[in-house]
């Protein structure tokens, strides 16, 4: 993500044709790639919308900071629309060839281009740790305009109390200027902006490969071991 200005996004336009590659190498010593947590995390918050807003088939999802699309072709499948924004044009590019079901816009990285009350349900996958600190309140703002009340809205963060991650954060080509989110302050971002119902839950405490395994991965939800967290707030 960037300033308002995008400038920025050059620096994800670089990466645009070999995110995964990137991310895969970061992830080497563990053996696992990246498309393994890109799916886990597709479960999940497929398991949220189902939970919080009934039937999946009928959601209007909006994924902030879509990079690349990875997560859309499995996400595609499940929900009524789908739609991603991007700050980087050649992500975008990128997106449109992979998922030609899918609607996507280049956006300022903070002014969503959609209208008031306009979709159901919003995420943010590994992206507020690119935002400006300062620019983070004005972006969750935004995404509570575009929700119609009662929407979810999702932020899959990094844990920093996690040594591995931090491993892999420092090692990820595209990661070197992250500013990590601990759980507090992704709660606090949605508090501000008026979400109610917020909670958070750590996961990837062990690998969650099918359902039976998420079970047992939300048994160490409340503690501080996962990999990566969600943070979840519902618009009023």
């Amino acid at each position: 993500m960037a300033n308002p200005d995008g400038t920025n996004a050059p620096e994800f336009d670089a990466y645009s044709e070999s995110y995964s590659e990137e991310v895969d190498r970061a992830l080497n010593f563990s053996g696992f790639k990246v498309d393994f947590f890109t799916r886990v995390k597709n479960d999940y918050l497929i398991d949220l919308l189902s939970s919080k807003l009934g039937e999946v088939a009928k959601v209007e999802l909006l994924d902030v900071g879509c990079g690349v699309g990875n997560a859309h072709e499995q996400l595609f499948q499940h929900v009524g629309a789908l739609a991603g924004i991007d700050i980087s044009p050649a992500c975008i590019t990128t997106a449109r060839k992979r998922n030609a079901g899918v609607r996507y816009e280049v956006f300022d990285g903070t002014h969503l281009p959609l209208a008031d009350q306009s979709i159901d349900a919003a995420f943010a996958s590994c992206v507020f740790h690119h935002v400006p600190v300062a620019q983070r309140p004005a972006l969750v703002d935004d995404i509570r305009r575009v929700l119609r009340p009662g929407g979810l809205f999702a932020i899959f963060e990094h844990n920093p109390l996690n040594p591995v991650t931090r491993h892999v954060v420092n090692t990820c080509a595209f990661d070197k200027d992250a500013i990590l989110l601990r759980r507090r302050d992704s709660e606090t971002l949605l508090r501000d902006a008026g979400f109610g119902d917020i909670s958070t839950r750590y996961i990837f405490s062990i690998p969650p490969a099918g359902a039976l395994l998420r079970k047992v991965d939300r048994l160490f939800s409340l503690l501080p071991f996962g990999a990566q967290y969600y943070t979840i707030g519902t618009g009023r």
